[in-house]
């Protein structure tokens, strides 16, 4: 007997969007398309056309597959639509596609949202570099304790410093003085940055959820590995094993931000989960 999807769930972020497949208590499949709705965002402070409609026809094609395996779908964008002047243009050209309404998640809400998929009701912390922005969550006894949207993600800062190492150092120091110390628990990285940084750490030559899932990654093997993706050309940078070769220009930046959040929260190791924004996304929705 074929197993009946219950839901849909689609994740518009600033480099991505995701679509997660949900029945019987668990995570079917999650699907990934890169469109970089937020290039560009930094300097501009709104998403071009083109990226809007190549964005809008992602999410419609993924909400088709998920009404096909008899879903109900459902959308949320982060960071780019949140922030862009236009961002409703955005989502009208949803609507106008396929019929999905977007729900556009605080930056506070979208920390939420990892820390109930990769946490539940456990205490530690959360971390999740997104395109455009980045989420810091602390919790303790069951509470928030900190919580934190930061104005950086691995798009954004490309596009504000490039691969101009000062740049980078400066601009990252200055979103994260507010850091508090990590205070014990576990500590998970969720989202396309981590994700990518645990295929290389394992070597994987396809995304294997399973084995990625709670992989570890020390801040000398990140600040390590930052250094080496800089001293490369862009092409081998995308043939190295377990790259995604769409992070290839963006993600040694975003290790360098990755590194100095560690650092300035005194965190030797975090952990990488696959369970993420989008099954907290149902949790919040009390679906899960």
């Amino acid at each position: 007997m074929e197993e009946k999807v219950n839901c849909a769930v689609i994740d518009i972020g600033s480099n991505s969007v995701r679509l997660m497949l949900w029945a019987d208590g668990k995570t079917l499949y999650k699907k990934i398309l890169t469109t970089r709705l937020g290039r560009g965002l930094e300097g501009r402070g709104v998403l071009s056309p083109d990226a809007i409609e190549r964005t809008a026809l992602a999410v419609r094609d993924l909400a088709e597959e998920g009404r096909a395996a008899g879903a109900e779908v459902m959308a949320f964008a982060t960071a780019a639509v949140r922030t862009a002047s236009n961002g409703g243009e955005f989502c009208e050209r949803v609507k106008a596609l396929c019929g999905v309404g977007v729900d556009v998640v605080s930056g506070q809400d979208e920390a939420r949202l990892a820390v109930l998929g990769a946490l539940g009701d456990r205490d530690g912390g959360i971390v999740d570099i997104g395109g455009a922005s980045t989420e810091i969550c602390l919790v303790k006894g069951g509470k928030t304790i900190f919580s934190r949207s930061l104005d950086v993600g691995a798009v954004r800062l490309f596009d504000a410093c490039g691969e101009d190492m000062e740049k980078i150092l400066t601009r990252v120091e200055g979103e994260i003085s507010c850091l508090p110390r990590a205070e014990g628990g576990l500590f998970y990285a969720v989202g396309g940055t981590a994700a990518t940084l645990a295929g290389l750490k394992l070597q994987l030559t396809r995304y294997d959820p399973e084995r990625l899932q709670d992989a570890l990654l020390g801040r000398e093997w990140v600040a390590e590995t930052a250094r080496k993706l800089f001293s490369m050309p862009l092409e081998e940078r995308r043939k190295l094993k377990g790259m995604d070769p769409s992070r290839a220009d963006i993600l040694g930046g975003a290790a360098v931000l990755l590194e100095k959040i560690m650092e300035k929260m005194d965190l030797a190791e975090v952990r990488f989960s696959d369970r993420d924004n989008l099954e907290g996304y149902l949790a919040l929705k009390g679906l899960i």
